[in-house]
Formats: structure tokens, C-alpha cells, sequence
């Protein structure tokens, strides 16, 4: 189970490659990986339906005791075998569905596959930890799947709506599931479950409450139900997938696994029976008066949830057994008419039944089809929908619910009603011209590829209806695992005998066809519905509410001031913590043993106060940013004084990059910053930096003088060899002994430096230079820079060539852009050198990564942002992407070499040439560091530097002049 898991993660990641390699041919192959996995659930059903039920995992989370682990009963295969088959079918239909020129279809087929490797993943799961994740990422490869079409605002707006609704309704369905999880005593699904009826109390009532508002919010049941005619605006394929087959069908599960064990809990009937009665009336309402056939579709859909919902909630054995029915039949027919509503909109190139005309002759195959489809979703013999209906039916009958069933079984023939109504409506809409007011509607002939999926499911649905004797096993054999509530049990059959149950299916085929009649659906479809519950109402005004608000604290508490943050942050902190500390009396408790280590540190310290002092002091931002910078390198010969030379050699390299990123930015405001140093500002500005300043000192002292236990780090020096096989105890700390502190922060800088990049570029990242991708020369005559007599050889004369001056030539420095050129080379080998040596001397990966940055820096100093190209001729992004999968990759070789996540490993021996060599593991990990660090710096000079000096059309640092025509253009 485990391993199909990882090949639908490994065929997501793989896709991508395939679809732009193949083109949409693709998918036929994807479809292996969903039908591999139908087949193998094949085979284990003689076993799971003999009560052996097959489970696989491992621990995961020790101290919390959570685990991956996964169990195939009868209920995960039934719904196992609806995910891989139907996926199979619908992953292959996108090979016709889509064109060749469909635009986003890479980023499409992986995050397909993806999602049904964690719907499959979410239906196996027996810890509620894994189930709650891949819940999650269901919904959110549901958001990308509904928001394939970024460009229309309709598919944006879609997808945001469902994911929020049904992720909140996720973190809900958490609270509910540690509820249970803590009151049972374990993890388990199936233990939770065991232990259900013996559990009782608000606390269990209010998280099986909790656990039911995640169920309505993901099968999209009043309030929640207005998101999934919204997420209509997906491709077709997705509406069949995860709209008729697998996503909405997470919350019936979810109620069909929790029954056994919470049915007769408080919050449970009445919450589910409220909701799916209203939610079964409401769609069928809504689904009957529409035109287009999609729409159609997803408000039945809605209906439908309900009637499945209302039955899985009841706790009953025939119930439940009505249930699974229905679950396999709407399945089957609702993913078979998506689908061929998808045939028709490529075909006809409309969905509208107002539009449409003469299907049923140009199109037999497909009029068959949809027509089994729709016949089976009415609960048309000998259809398997018919069977499941009379389920239900004959469920309500043998008191399901207890002394409500009545009025429910009211309300499932009224909804029965409706959906006979609205199935007569999409089939005589589809492909007759009841419903047409225009002309003939154009018709491409569709091939056999195209309508091998819908033509599969809409077969499903009547050799089912004849194959329900060996259909019912893996039905009842989750039925049975509820307690029955009639004395004769019920039977799914293809022909109940004349029952009462099959005078309700008369009575519903009857009304529902006559509602269907143009003559009275069309003065019904005028009628605006009994909408007693306008969710969708209610959600956009509360959208808007909260959007309004926070405009109005945002107006208030930012009014773009720095000074009038930074004062209410620190005055907050003055009231907070300060006052805490002077009250609780943890003053009395400082200790001051030593005041220095050394005269020279006293020295250090004074630098760092003359340097602040002075930077108060300052007029011109400039001097200002210098005189900060001076702070940060006297701390930096206080770590240096104190032993540790690599955070002193990090702290300097940080301060000198900070300064160069500073001085960017204040290229861009005015040099003067006297007009804001008014006497009375600075007197105000004092009263509350003196006060902080002396309250961090503070705050210090009293963290170091109330340590009770031991540190951990004084263990680090004797084990950084033994442990991380490195003598430098700062880079063994940073690759392995806290390695997820560093992935942690690496993540954080790539956001820094794509927030930074964001906030400058408004299109894409631009700065390539001339010489890295498309370069655009014109030929270029012996200028004066050319003919100089001190440059001698071809590569010189290349070089003299390039710097050839443009019209500002006072403004450019030959000399210094040459010496920079020479420097270069030396800067970047001492930071690979840093890179390769830090982990048993001062350096490492942040250090190189750095260095080499300011490398970069001098290149762009010197000749602005065509010298920072030729320098870098590599995209920061790729640089950052890389980086990252490195480190990633770098942690993962633990788990292949049968170790933990990031765990390093020595590799020693002789080699040629080099001799004795000792490789470190964590050296992959050190360079992805310094390649994410070397990005960073590049998107930071390319937007604060290269980008603005572009938009501004002003040179940079150096001056450099925009050059002429006949010198080389940015790509």
C-alpha cells in the first residue's frame, strides 16, 4: 500500500517531464499508475472482505506517537476502487479532452495524480494525523486543480472559496479528531472508532460535532453548500475526479467510518439529518431550474450529497448498507455525465441546453450514454441507481432514525422527485430540441479515445444493476459493522418484489417526469427557489465584512510612519515585559561575575558606543548607515576577542552585506535626514530608546543568571566530531545537530528574497545580462579604450572591448572595473574555500555564500548592472530553487542510506591524485546553503540595485551609464 502510494508521488513529480515531453499522449501512460493500483485492490478483496483486514506503516512522529500507517477494510476498498478506477478513466480522458495548445497542462497532470495519491492515501489512513494531512492535501491540490484557468477571475475566485471553506472546515474536523483521539487513548482511527461507544461526555459530543462540520464542509452540505457549484469553473476532468467521484466524497466517508462508533452520540443524528434533509431539497430545487448542463450537474451533485449523508448518518446496518450503495452508483453515474458534458462543450462548444439541438442523431453513442447515466441517477430500472434507491427507501421504512423516519422519508421522495426532474431535464436538454430556442448547433465529431471513459461508467451503471448480487459483499461487509434496526435485514436487490418501496419509486418516476415537462419546469425555473438559507449571501458579505475591517485597522494602526511603528511596538514592550521584570523582583537575582575579558573587549565596547552615539548624532543617512555599521563590526571583534571567529567572521560579512543592501535603498531618498530631527522629536525618540536599552540589558542578565539546567550546547564541542565528524562546533550545529533549524531558515530567506523581488519587479524578474542568454551585439570599432597600449592579447582586448565607454565616459573608472575583473576570481576561490573548509574551520556555507556574494557586490560597484550580468549570468531563482532541493535532497540520502532525515554520513578513502580523502555527507547540505545565499544576494542586487537603476534610468553605484546603441541589451 505504502509503495503505490509513493509511485502516485513519484508519477506527480514525474508528469510534468512527460506532458511537455509528449504532449497530452501523456496521460495514457499516467493512467497506468490509478489502474495499477485498482488492480492490486482487486486482489486483496477476497481477504478484506474475509475479515482480514491489510495494514502497512511505520512510526513517524515518536514522541507523539503518531504514524504513517494505512488499513484496507471493506469500506477503504470500496472507496479505494472508486478513486483508482474512476481516476484511471478520467486521467485518460484528459488525453482528448485537452488541445495541444492548453496552456498550464504540466503543472495539470502533476497535481492530478498528486491529488489521487492523496485521496487514495486519505481513504487508507488509520492514524487520524495522516488522516488529517491528507485531507488537507486534497484541498489544497483541489485549489490548484479549480484554479487551473489562473487567468479568468472566475476560476481564481472559485478556488479561493473552496479552499477556504473546506479548509476551515478542516481545522475544525482537528479539533474534533485530537478530542476523540485524547478520550480514547489512542491515535488509531480503528481503535477511536472501537472505542467510540464506550466514550461519553460534552467533550466527545462537541468533537464529534467538530468532526461533522469538517464531513459537511468537505461534501459540501448546507451552510456550506454553495462552494461546489462555484468550483464548476474547473476543467471538466475535475469536476468528474473530485466533484462526482473522490473529494466530495471525503465527507461521506468520513461519517460512514465514524458511525459505528459515534452514531448514537448526542450531536450526531440531529446535526446530520438537519443539514442533508435541507441540503437534498435545496440542490434538487436549484439543479431543476438550470440551463447549463454543467451547473445542472454540480446542483444535483449538492442534492445528492445530502440524500448519501442522510443515510450514512443514521447508524443503522440497512442504512449504511443504502449508503455504500449509493456512493458506488452516484460515482459511476455522475463522473459518466461530467464527462460527457465535458464531450459536448468540446464538441458543440456549449453547455447551454437552450443552445443545443439534435444530439441524439449526430451523436448516438454519446445520446446512449448520458442517457444510461441520467437514467441511473433517476433511479430508473434496471439501473444499479434504481437498486440503491430502493435501499433507501426500504432503510426509512425499517426505522431508520427511529420516530423521524417518517417525515425523512417524506423528504427523500420529495428529493427523489427532483432528481427524476432534473435528469429528464439534462437529457432532454442534452440531446433532444425540447429546450431550444436558437438554431442547429454545430457538432465536431468526437473520438473513440474521447468517449471510451464516459461510455465505460455509463456501462458501469447498467451492468451493475445486474451484478449486484456480486457487488453486495463488499457493501454489506462494512454494513454489518452497525447494529441492525429491523428484524429482517436488508437485502440489495435488482427486483425487491412488489413492495412499498417500490410504489414510492413509481410515485417519484411519475411526478418527477411530469415536472420535467417544458410546460411546468419553465414557469418553475422563473420562481426564485425557496432558498430559506442563502449561504452563498452570507459568505460574500462576510468576505466583504472582514476585507472591510481589516482596511479599517490596517488605516488606523499603519499610517506609514516607521517612527510611530517602531514607537508603538517598543512602548508595548515597556508596558509589557518591563513591568513584569521589575515587579516579579527578578532584578534581585542578576549576578554580574566578570565585567570583561580582556582590556581589548572594554576597547570594543566603547567603538560600539561611540558608533551609536555618533549615528544619533548623524545629519546625512549615509554617515548614519556607516556609523551602524561600525556597531556591527565592534560586536563583531567582541565575538572575535571572546574565541569564536566564525560567528565574529559571519558577523562581519553580514554587516558588510547589510551595509551594501542600505546603501541600495538610500540611493532612492533624500541624503538629508535633518528635517526629521527636530529637538523635540529626538527628546521624544530618547525617552524611549534609553528606556529599551537598558531593558534588553536587563532582560539579558536575568535570562543568563535564572538558567537552572545544564545547556545542552556544552556538550556540543565534545560531540561535534563524534556526531557530525567536523572541529568546527558553529557549522556541525548549523548541517546537523539543528540541520531542521537551518531548512527552517533557508526556506525563510528564499521567501525574503521572492518578497523582495516581488515587491520591485512588476512583471517577471528582469536584469539577465548581455553575455548569459540572447545576446544581441553589433559590431563594435577600435575605440580609444581599444587601442590602449598598456592592454595586450586577445582576452584583454575582449575585455577593453566591454568596457568600452559610453557616453558619460567621466562617469565610468577603467581602472577600477579591471582591477575588479582581477579580483574576482581570487574572491570567489577564497569563498569556496570557506565553503569546503568550514566544517572544521571558520567558514561554512552562510560564510561562503556570503563572500561570494560581496564579490557580486564589487562587480556591481564597479560597473553597475551590465558588470553584475557578465559576472552572474544565471537567473537568482534557479540559483534559490537549486539550493533548496539540494538541501533537501542532502537530508533525504539519510532515509536511503537506513538512517534518519539529515543524518550525515562519512565516505573516507585514498583517491588519485588527492590522496587520503574524507567526505562529509554534509557538505551536500553546506552547498545548497551557499547557493540559496548566493541567490539571495543576486535578487537582491538585481531589484534594489540593477532593476531600480533600470526603472529609474539613472546609472548605478559606479555610475555606469546606460549604454549606447550598438552595445550589447539585457535579454
Amino acid at each position: 500500500m505504502l509503495v503505490l502510494l509513493a509511485v502516485h508521488a513519484a508519477a506527480a513529480l514525474v508528469a510534468p517531464l512527460l506532458v511537455r515531453s509528449l504532449g497530452r499522449t501523456a496521460f495514457v501512460g499516467l493512467a497506468l499508475v490509478p489502474a495499477a493500483a485498482f488492480a492490486w485492490i482487486l486482489t486483496q478483496l477476497p481477504a478484506v472482505l474475509g475479515g482480514q483486514a491489510h495494514g502497512e506503516g511505520f512510526t513517524w512522529i515518536p514522541a507523539l506517537g503518531v504514524e504513517v500507517a494505512v488499513r484496507l477494510d471493506p469500506l477503504s476498498a470500496m472507496l479505494s476502487l472508486l478513486v483508482t478506477g474512476v481516476g484511471a478513466l478520467v486521467v485518460l480522458y484528459c488525453a482528448r479532452y485537452f488541445t495541444p495548445s492548453s496552456g498550464g497542462l504540466p503543472r495539470f497532470a502533476g497535481v492530478l495524480l498528486a491529488f489521487a495519491g492523496a485521496m487514495l492515501a486519505l481513504v487508507w489512513a488509520d492514524d487520524v494525523v495522516m488522516l488529517y494531512v491528507c485531507w488537507e492535501l486534497t484541498t489544497i491540490f483541489s485549489f490548484l486543480l479549480v484554479g487551473q484557468d489562473a487567468h479568468k477571475r472566475a476560476s481564481r475566485a472559485a478556488a479561493m472559496q473552496a479552499l477556504t471553506v473546506t479548509a476551515a472546515g478542516g481545522l475544525t474536523m482537528l479539533v474534533g479528531l485530537v478530542i476523540l483521539a485524547e478520550a480514547a487513548g489512542s491515535y488509531r482511527l480503528s481503535a477511536i472508532v472501537a472505542a467510540g461507544p464506550t466514550l461519553g461526555g460534552a467533550a466527545v459530543t462537541a468533537g464529534v460535532v467538530c468532526v461533522l462540520v469538517g464531513a459537511l464542509s468537505k461534501s459540501a452540505l448546507i451552510p456550506f453548500h454553495f462552494w461546489l457549484p462555484s468550483a464548476m469553473a474547473a476543467p471538466t476532468p475535475v469536476s468528474a475526479f473530485l466533484h462526482a467521484a473522490a473529494m466530495v466524497k471525503a465527507g461521506v466517508y468520513l461519517v460512514l467510518r465514524f458511525a459505528p462508533g459515534f452514531a448514537d452520540d448526542a450531536g450526531w443524528r440531529p446535526v446530520i439529518a438537519i443539514a442533508a434533509a435541507l441540503t437534498m431539497l435545496l440542490g434538487g430545487i436549484v439543479a431543476a431550474r438550470q440551463t447549463d448542463l454543467k451547473l445542472l450537474l454540480a446542483h444535483g451533485t449538492v442534492s445528492q450529497l445530502g440524500f448519501m449523508l442522510l443515510l450514512a448518518g443514521a447508524g443503522t446496518r440497512d442504512a449504511a448498507l443504502a449508503a455504500a450503495g449509493l456512493v458506488v452508483a452516484h460515482a459511476l453515474f455522475k463522473s459518466a455525465l461530467f464527462l460527457t458534458v465535458g464531450v459536448i462543450d468540446r464538441c458543440a462548444g456549449t453547455r447551454d441546453l437552450r443552445e443545443l439541438s439534435g444530439l441524439a442523431r449526430r451523436a448516438p453513442v454519446l445520446a446512449v450514454v448520458g442517457t444510461l447515466a441520467a437514467a441511473s441517477m433517476a433511479g430508473i430500472p434496471p439501473l444499479f441507481g434504481f437498486v440503491t434507491k430502493e435501499g433507501a427507501f426500504e432503510a426509512f421504512l425499517h426505522r431508520a432514525y427511529g420516530p423521524w423516519a417518517g417525515v425523512l422519508l417524506a423528504v427523500v421522495v420529495l428529493g427523489s422527485v427532483l432528481t427524476v426532474a432534473y435528469s429528464a431535464r439534462f437529457v432532454l436538454g442534452a440531446f433532444t430540441d425540447v429546450f431550444t430556442t436558437g438554431g442547429r448547433s454545430e457538432w465536431i465529431r468526437p473520438g473513440a479515445l474521447f468517449l471510451a471513459a464516459p461510455a465505460v461508467l455509463g456501462l458501469a451503471s447498467l451492468v451493475a444493476g445486474f451484478a449486484v448480487g456480486p457487488i453486495t459483499p463488499l457493501l454489506t461487509g462494512y454494513a454489518d459493522t452497525l447494529a441492525a434496526s429491523y428484524p429482517t435485514p436488508l437485502q440489495l436487490k435488482l427486483w425487491p418484489g412488489f413492495t412499498v418501496a417500490l410504489g414510492l419509486s413509481a410515485l417519484a418516476i411519475v411526478l418527477g417526469l411530469l415536472l420535467a415537462l417544458p410546460r411546468v419546469i419553465e414557469p418553475l425555473s422563473r420562481v426564485r427557489p425557496l432558498n430559506a438559507v442563502r449561504s452563498e449571501v452570507t459568505w460574500r458579505a462576510l468576505v466583504h465584512a472582514v476585507e472591510k475591517g481589516a482596511l479599517r485597522v490596517t488605516v488606523q494602526t499603519q499610517r506609514g510612519s516607521l517612527q510611530v511603528v517602531l514607537c508603538t511596538v517598543l512602548g508595548v514592550l515597556l508596558l509589557g515585559p518591563g513591568v513584569v521584570l521589575v515587579a516579579s523582583g527578578a532584578l534581585s537575582e542578576i549576578r554580574v561575575d566578570r565585567f570583561a575579558d580582556s582590556p581589548a573587549q572594554v576597547v570594543a565596547a566603547l567603538l560600539a558606543v561611540v558608533s551609536t552615539v555618533a549615528a544619533a548624532r548623524a545629519k546625512r543617512r549615509l554617515a548614519a548607515v556607516l556609523l551602524v555599521g561600525g556597531l556591527g563590526y565592534a560586536v563583531a571583534v567582541i565575538f572575535a576577542l571572546a574565541g569564536a571567529p566564525d560567528v565574529a567572521l559571519t558577523q562581519a560579512l553580514v554587516e558588510t552585506m547589510t551595509l551594501v543592501v542600505v546603501v541600495l535603498v538610500l540611493r532612492r531618498l533624500p541624503a538629508d535626514i535633518t528635517e526629521h530631527h527636530t529637538p523635540a522629536r529626538r527628546w521624544a525618540r530618547l525617552a524611549i530608546a534609553a528606556p529599551i536599552g537598558v531593558l534588553v540589558a536587563l532582560l539579558g542578565a536575568t535570562a543568563l543568571g535564572s538558567r537552572t539546567a545544564e545547556p545542552v550546547s556544552r556538550a556540543f564541542p565534545s560531540q561535534a566530531y563524534g556526531f557530525g565528524a567536523g572541529q568546527n562546533v558553529v557549522n556541525v550545529t548549523l548541517v546537523d545537530i539543528r540541520a531542521w533549524d537551518t531548512i527552517g531558515e533557508l526556506s525563510v530567506l528564499l521567501a525574503a528574497a521572492t518578497g523582495v523581488a516581488s515587491l520591485v519587479f512588476l512583471d517577471r524578474r528582469t536584469g539577465t545580462p548581455p553575455g548569459a542568454r540572447r545576446r544581441r551585439r553589433a559590431p563594435v570599432g577600435p575605440g580609444p579604450v581599444a587601442g590602449s597600449g598598456w592592454l595586450r592579447g586577445p582576452t584583454l582586448e575582449r575585455l577593453a572591448r566591454q568596457l568600452r565607454p559610453g557616453p558619460r565616459v567621466t562617469e565610468r573608472t577603467l581602472l577600477l572595473e579591471v582591477v575588479t575583473r582581477l579580483v574576482f576570481p581570487t574572491i570567489m576561490v577564497l569563498s569556496i574555500y570557506f565553503l569546503f573548509a568550514g566544517h572544521n574551520a571558520p567558514g561554512g556555507g552562510f560564510a561562503g555564500g556570503l563572500l561570494a556574494g560581496l564579490a557580486l557586490v564589487v562587480r556591481y560597484v564597479a560597473g553597475g548592472r551590465y558588470e553584475l550580468g557578465e559576472a552572474a549570468p544565471v537567473e537568482a531563482g534557479t540559483l534559490l530553487g537549486a539550493g533548496l532541493l539540494l538541501a533537501g535532497l542532502s537530508g533525504a540520502a539519510g532515509l536511503l542510506l537506513g538512517g534518519e532525515v539529515l543524518q550525515t554520513y562519512v565516505i573516507e578513502g585514498d583517491v588519485p591524485v588527492l590522496g587520503h580523502v574524507k567526505f562529509v555527507s554534509s557538505l551536500v547540505f553546506d552547498v545548497g546553503v551557499y547557493l540559496i545565499v548566493v541567490g539571495l544576494v543576486l535578487d537582491i542586487l538585481r531589484s534594489l540595485g540593477a532593476e531600480l537603476d533600470r526603472l529609474g534610468d539613472t546609472p548605478g553605484p559606479s555610475n555606469s551609464p546606460t549604454r549606447p546603441s550598438g552595445q550589447e541589451v539585457p535579454a
